[in-house]
Order: C-alpha cells, then structure tokens, then sequence
C-alpha cells in the first residue's frame, strides 16, 4: 500500500517545535488594531535591541514605492487610518495592493514606515502610549523568545495584514524579481554529520545557491513540502513557486543528521541545523529541523520544516 501524506508528516514525531509561535500569533490577533500596530513598533525597537535588520536590498522595494509615496504625502490621521486599515484587514486600496505582495516586500514596507516614524514623516505613536495589558503580556511573552522564534512572529504579525487575498478574484502575486542562480564557481557545499544522502545534499545545496530548477528536479510530481506551522504544499509547480517567494538567498546551515528506513522501501532522514534569513543577516540563525521522506527512487516525497523549540532540539535526532 502506497504510503499517504498525512503518515508522511508523521515521521520523527519527537521532534519537538516551537509551538509557542503559533500560540503567540494567535494571542496577537486577537488585540485591536491601535494595539497591533503599536505593538509591531514596540516589537522592532525590542528586537532592535540585540537583532540587526538588513538593508532594504533584502526586498526589492520598487513594488512599495508608489504606495509608500502615497502615505508620505497625507496627514497624520489619513496616515494612522491607513495603518488601521491594514491592521482590521478591511477593504481599501491600499490593503488590496499590500494583500498581493509577497512577505519580503511587506516586511520592507513596515520597515520603512518604522524608519519614517523615526524621523517625524509618518505619524509616530503618541508620546506615552501605553500598550493594554494583552498587549504587554504579549510582547513579554515576544522578549523571552530566541531571535529566529521573533523574528517569525514578527513576520507573522505584518503578513497577515491586509485584505484577504481569498476574496481578490483573478489577483496577480507582487514578487521581488527571481535571482539566476548562484554561479558553480561561487558555490560550497555542505556536510552533514551522520548523512552521505546525494538527495539531501543536493537539496542544501541548491537551494542555498537559489538554483530553484535544479532543486525542485529532487521532489517526486506530487511531492509535499510542509513550512513551518503551515499545511503542506503539494505538487511541484506550488513547490517551485514557493522556493522563488519566499525562499530567496537563505542560508541554510545543516550540522547533523540520522538516516533510516521506512514503510514500503522508503528512506527518512532528519537534519537538524540553522537558517540564516537575508533579512537578519548572520546575526540570527534559526533553528530548524528537515524531516524528510524520500522513495525507493531517493526522490523526495514530503520534506517537512520545523522551526525547533529550543537550542537543544538541535541535537534530538531519536525517533
């Protein structure tokens, strides 16, 4: 009997995710917009604190610059309803254009608001603002966390503003521009402890070189690959599309790993090991575990990403 997605996710099911992200970006919606939007400002000071933001190169912000222009030039209050809007999801222009950007672009564009904040162009929050309780508790909660764990709340916390792109029929998605891949000459390789497998190698490999073509050549036609605290993506041509959206000049940094057989001839493998975004730079790695399944071809089946509880989950590799 063929083997299923839903047992495929099931694999190396002690390892441990940070379940608390999730948990935190549930709690964050559930704040008034006036509170999310204050608490995404008080969160980049926070994590301003000990993470670097990169430059805006890492999102290609051609695509926000009319919209950015637009806010520059009304008043304050037209500024903060703005701002609301994109917070309540509600139905605007400007929430329907920012729905169809990709995270990087909408990461960028709040990251030039904040840095406009700053400097007195768009309207700050008020002197003395004080977060509710919720609101408080929640960016607590934020301060206890790893770097990578903030980083993907805070991420989190601004994709999903916006209008709903489900009800925008016929919608186009806003991307930065596809990079070729990284040339052969320019490339290293990495080693894995405990894993000779050519498929998972190659997998670090490409995508760490964003030779997306040759990466998706490793998954099997209707493959799945799951990101973290998402569903899985199935089929090759979602996959591919994927990789070019939001998967874009990572590094990925596998340290160790354990191989062994499955159902059916089957073969998972768990790595464990750290991400580096190119909006933080190398000064923040998450940390993340790879389960995959691969088929009596060595072709990918399901790859599931985990982004890990803690530092030690790097070295649970048991079953």
């Amino acid at each position: 009997m063929a083997i299923k997605l839903e047992s495929a996710r099931n694999i190396f099911p002690s390892t441990l995710s940070a379940d608390a992200v999730p948990a935190l970006i549930a709690r964050f919606k559930l704040l008034s917009a006036e509170d999310q939007l204050a608490w995404t400002w008080f969160a980049f000071l926070e994590m301003g604190k000990t993470v670097t933001v990169a430059a805006l190169g890492a999102a290609n912000m051609q695509f926000a610059e009319r919209t950015l222009e637009e806010i520059r030039k009304m008043s304050f209050p037209e500024q903060t309803q703005v701002m609301c809007d994109l917070a309540n999801n509600a139905d605007t222009p400007i929430s329907r254009t920012y729905a169809v950007w990709s995270p990087n672009i909408k990461l960028g564009f709040w990251y030039a608001l904040g840095e406009w904040m700053q400097q007195g162009i768009v309207a700050p929050i008020p002197q003395g603002y004080q977060l509710s309780a919720n609101a408080a508790a929640v960016l607590d909660t934020l301060k206890t966390m790893d770097p990578g764990q903030q980083i993907t709340v805070l991420r989190s916390s601004v994709v999903d503003m916006g209008y709903d792109i489900n009800k925008i029929d016929g919608y186009t998605r806003i991307s930065e521009p596809v990079l070729p891949p990284r040339d052969i000459a320019l490339r290293t390789k990495v080693s894995i402890e405990g894993i000779n497998n050519q498929t998972v190698l190659n997998y670090m490999n490409n995508l760490n070189a964003n030779d997306f073509n040759e990466l998706i050549k490793l998954f099997v036609p209707d493959g799945a690959l799951q990101p973290p605290f998402q569903k899985p993506i199935v089929g090759t041509d979602a996959i591919l599309k994927f990789f070019q959206e939001e998967c874009q000049n990572l590094n990925l940094i596998p340290e160790r790993g354990i191989s062994e057989p499955a159902e059916e001839g089957y073969t998972q493998v768990k790595v464990t090991g750290k991400v580096q975004s190119p909006w933080f730079g190398a000064s923040v790695g998450m940390n993340i575990a790879w389960r995959f399944l691969l088929d009596t071809e060595n072709k990918i089946f399901f790859v599931a990403i985990d982004l890990l509880a803690s530092p030690k989950e790097l070295l649970n590799l048991v079953r």
